[in-house]
């Protein structure tokens, strides 16, 4: 078919003035702005690709991608912001902190956030059902599932009197996360260790200060900075045998203990079909925020077995992935 239609174009496109022929639309640029380092995050670069390639849209074919990252610095974002929106790009996908740096910089380019918190209470717009402007996006809700994800650590290690929790300590997420927990522990009796955490000169000693308090496990928040550790913090966990809960299945893949949560990967799949949307031409005002519902308990059962824990037959039954 497209033989025959090239034979049957070819003397039309070749009386074409050239001028004429150098007007073919340029392929349009989605700029994608994290606060985080890109280490660690190629999981949401591809989870963003599958999102686009489900609307038709294929990097490399008929959309491009510009990265930028902020490296945890996040003043560095509204320079950055600036930089894709001057490029320009058709749209920005962006985490928290990087879209509410966009939305400071343009009421016109559209914006898709991925945010694990309430993008309504972080002033992203005014209304889930209805943004109004030009930002819309994914809410997967992380620090939402922080209460089951200490109930199913209390079941994998229920000798632990003293449960250390690491939080990014930066984050309105984290504030309402480290809330729930302790609202959560205190409805139980379990004693809490919080220790708040920005910068990785802060990540050993703050396992040094959870084995000095005699915690027996670990559960660790969640937030753009210690999502971008994955690696780090199930080693410093495993070394420090403390068996450890997780947000992500990434962690456990790198050698966590366990994890439940929504996937963010999921999530930025989702973001993917909304930008890819929005190239077709629909405006971010009617597109309503999306809320992640895909849940996922993972369990690690060699990292298990490094630490000595029996796993109950129970909570192996409900995970839905096991790794070996």
């Amino acid at each position: 078919m497209r033989r025959r239609q090239f034979i049957t174009l070819l003397g039309g496109a070749a009386a074409w003035p050239l001028a004429a022929r150098g007007q073919q639309p340029a392929m349009p640029v989605i700029g994608l702005l994290r606060s985080t380092r890109a280490e660690g995050f190629a999981n949401l670069t591809e989870a963003l690709r599958a999102g686009l390639s489900q609307s038709g849209y294929d990097v490399g074919r008929n959309v491009a991608i510009e990265y930028r990252w902020a490296n945890d610095q996040r003043d560095r974002l509204p320079a950055l912001a600036a930089e894709l929106i001057h490029k320009p790009v058709a749209v920005i996908v962006a985490n928290t902190q990087a879209a509410l740096a966009a939305k400071a910089a343009t009421t016109s380019v559209p914006i898709v956030f991925v945010t694990g918190t309430d993008p309504v209470r972080d002033g992203l717009l005014p209304s889930f059902n209805r943004p109004g402007g030009n930002v819309t996006g994914i809410s997967f809700l992380a620090g939402g599932s922080a209460g089951k994800r200490l109930e199913l650590l209390r079941q994998l290690v229920p000798g632990a009197t003293t449960i250390a929790v690491l939080v990014d300590g930066h984050t309105a997420e984290a504030m309402a996360e480290r809330r729930d927990l302790e609202a959560a522990a205190q409805a139980v009796g379990q004693r809490l260790f919080v220790v708040e955490i920005g910068a990785d000169r802060e990540l050993e000693p703050a396992f040094d200060s959870a084995i000095e308090q005699k915690a027996g496990a670990l559960l660790i928040g969640t937030g753009a900075y210690l999502a971008g550790r994955v690696r780090l913090l199930a080693a410093l966990a495993l070394r420090h045998r403390l068996p450890a809960a997780h947000a992500q299945r990434e962690s456990v893949v790198a050698g966590g203990l366990m994890s439940y949560g929504t996937s963010m990967t999921d999530a930025y799949r989702q973001g993917g079909i909304y930008a890819g949307r929005v190239l077709k031409g629909e405006l971010p005002a009617g597109l309503p925020v999306l809320q992640a519902t895909k849940f996922e308990f993972v369990i690690n059962l060699a990292t298990a077995k490094a630490l000595g824990l029996a796993v109950p037959m129970h909570i192996h039954a409900a995970a839905a992935e096991v790794i070996e």
